[in-house]
């Protein structure tokens, strides 16, 4: 199915496009099943990853990274969910298997490499933030902040003609990253990439927070649950874009631009380590 008009295609139509990409993350949701069974054990949650021998290894490679910081070197997955807890674990895993999913979109379209410092930047940022605000969302923050944008890659997967023409669109000089981006996508494609990112998540069937917080990324204005968590990845997402903090970002946070400055240092400072094993080249 060839899609190139705004009016002849859905958010649905779009996920339907590639059964590949609408399929859930199965080994996720595998763990999740073990994890919430109360008879079995960390063992039975280590042998779900250690099936696939290079996630296992990639994911050994994160945890003893600067990102975490253990005084000594983690040798095994057992060791890994001892120290940083099988939903941490499970929070990698689905990273990892994203990630995966969407590398075969061509260099000459989107460079992933870059896509994902952008997202990982924002991840960290936002965790740094939900720190500074007492953790409400310490469990769910940073996939929050990694998924945030995946409705881009969406495009570049499924229709990638009108997401080089969004792209195109925002090469003008008084073009303003992220909300004029939003405004491109509907007048060309029907609809931006937060509605498709939700759409996504919701069809793989992820936890509430992380499907919300794509939703609500471009209506500031609302009251409901997950309003405080899109809010910060709303800041996290403008902040990871900016040369400078000149510029206070408008939010409903109430962050002293002086915190975060010191917000985004300490975020900038975990990056280059963890990358480097986030998305190995």
């Amino acid at each position: 199915m060839e899609y190139n008009s705004q009016h002849n295609f859905s958010v649905s139509d779009l996920l339907k496009k590639d059964l590949k990409l609408a399929s859930p993350p199965n080994l996720y949701f595998e763990l999740q099943r073990v994890i919430e069974n109360p008879n079995k054990t960390i063992v039975d949650v280590a042998f779900v990853i250690e099936k696939d021998a290079a996630l296992a290894i990639r994911l050994l490679k994160i945890v003893n990274s600067a990102f975490y910081g253990f005084p000594s070197k983690i040798t095994s997955i057992n060791h890994a969910i001892n120290i940083i807890g099988s939903r941490e674990l499970q929070t990698l895993v689905l990273a990892t298997i994203v990630i995966d999913r969407f590398s075969g979109i061509p260099k000459d379209l989107i460079s992933m490499h870059d896509f994902w410092a952008g997202n990982l930047r924002c991840a960290l940022i936002a965790q740094e933030i939900d720190r500074y605000l007492d953790k409400s969302f310490v469990d769910s923050i940073f996939i929050c902040g990694i998924l945030h944008n995946i409705g881009q890659l969406v495009f570049f997967q499924c229709i990638p003609e009108l997401a080089k023409k969004v792209c195109l669109s925002l090469q003008t000089d008084d073009v303003v990253k992220g909300r004029d981006e939003v405004k491109f996508e509907r007048e060309i494609i029907g609809f931006d990439h937060f509605e498709v990112g939700s759409a996504l998540t919701k069809l793989w069937k992820l936890p509430d927070v992380i499907t919300e917080s794509i939703r609500l990324h471009s209506y500031p204005d609302n009251a409901e649950e997950y309003t405080q968590v899109a809010s910060i990845l709303r800041v996290a997402d403008t902040y990871s874009k900016l040369d400078d903090l000149d510029e206070e970002v408008k939010s409903n946070l109430d962050i002293p631009i002086s915190d975060m400055s010191e917000i985004i240092d300490k975020a900038y400072d975990q990056f280059d380590d963890i990358f480097k094993v986030f998305y190995p080249e």
